[in-house]
C-alpha cells in the first residue's frame, strides 16, 4: 500500500468514528432532554397547586440543568469536530478501561 492509501484509510476511519461519536452524543443529549422535560412536567403537575414559589424554583433548576447539558453537548461536538482522532482514542481508552475494570472486579463464578 502506498502512503496516500494508508492516510486515506486512517482519515476515513477517523471520520466514521467521529460521525458515530457525534450520533451517540446527539442521542444521549436527546434522551437527557426528554428526561428533563418529563421530570419538569411531573414536578409541575405535582407542585402546581399553591403559591407556585416552589414550582418556580424547581422549574428554574430544571432549566439550569437543561442549559448545562446543552453547553456540555455543544462543547463535546466542538471537540469531536476539531479533533476526531483524539476523540476516538479517548472513547476507545474509556471503553478499554471499563472492560478492564469490569473484568478485574468480576467474580470467578460468572
Amino acid at each position: 500500500m502506498h502512503r496516500r492509501d494508508i492516510e486515506r484509510q486512517i482519515r476515513d476511519a477517523s471520520e466514521q468514528a467521529g460521525q458515530r461519536v457525534r450520533q451517540s452524543a446527539s442521542g444521549a443529549v436527546d434522551n437527557a432532554q426528554n428526561l428533563i422535560d418529563r421530570g419538569r412536567r411531573r414536578i409541575q403537575e405535582r407542585f402546581g397547586a399553591g403559591d407556585g414559589r416552589y414550582r418556580r424554583q424547581l422549574t428554574r433548576a430544571a432549566e439550569d440543568l437543561a442549559d448545562e447539558t446543552n453547553y456540555h453537548y455543544r462543547r463535546m461536538r466542538r471537540q469531536v469536530n476539531r479533533h476526531p482522532v483524539a476523540t476516538v482514542a479517548i472513547v476507545a481508552g474509556t471503553i478499554g478501561a471499563f472492560l478492564l475494570l469490569r473484568r478485574a472486579f468480576s467474580s470467578d463464578d460468572d
